[in-house]
């Protein structure tokens, strides 16, 4: 990929602190508010913080699932928990690190040297992480599938 590609976003305040997310080339939006650790946020509803957080948890994973194939790596099974810190930095909030805790199940333990390479490359190039300042902080685990 030699060329810029662009991604558009926009976003239409509808009431409160919340509002509705979309894309031209999305089928689906989401509603988007200020999360209730701030004054008049709103809970169980998506925030900027999660978003950030869920972007790059959703990275590695595609990272993963993208040098896994090249790497005609066999696994069952991938989910990954992500945990970003917000906190007062220099007088400004900021997510200051992300905890990405994925879990890959595989089927063969001769596997799991090399899966656990792939995913630690896979963080090593997750476009997400590189384009922001927070410190991602990666805690894998290569699980062997109980055949039974």
């Amino acid at each position: 990929m030699q060329e810029p590609h662009y991604y558009d976003v926009k976003i239409e305040w509808n009431s409160e602190r919340k509002g509705i997310m979309h894309s031209s080339v999305l089928p689906t939006s989401i509603e988007v508010a200020t999360p209730p650790e701030f004054p008049n946020g709103m809970p169980n509803i998506w925030s900027p913080e999660h978003l950030l957080v869920a972007a790059v948890n959703s990275c590695l994973m595609t990272t993963f699932l993208a040098i896994a194939q090249n790497s005609k790596l066999n696994f069952t099974a991938f989910t990954s928990n992500a945990i970003g810190k917000l906190e007062i930095i220099d007088g400004k909030y900021m997510i200051s690190e992300i905890t990405l805790q994925p879990v890959v199940t595989i089927e063969d333990e001769k596997d799991k040297e090399r899966a656990e390479r792939i995913i630690q490359k896979s963080e090593a190039a997750c476009l997400i992480s590189h384009s922001i300042k927070s410190k991602i902080i990666l805690e894998a685990q290569i699980a062997v599938a109980n055949l039974v």
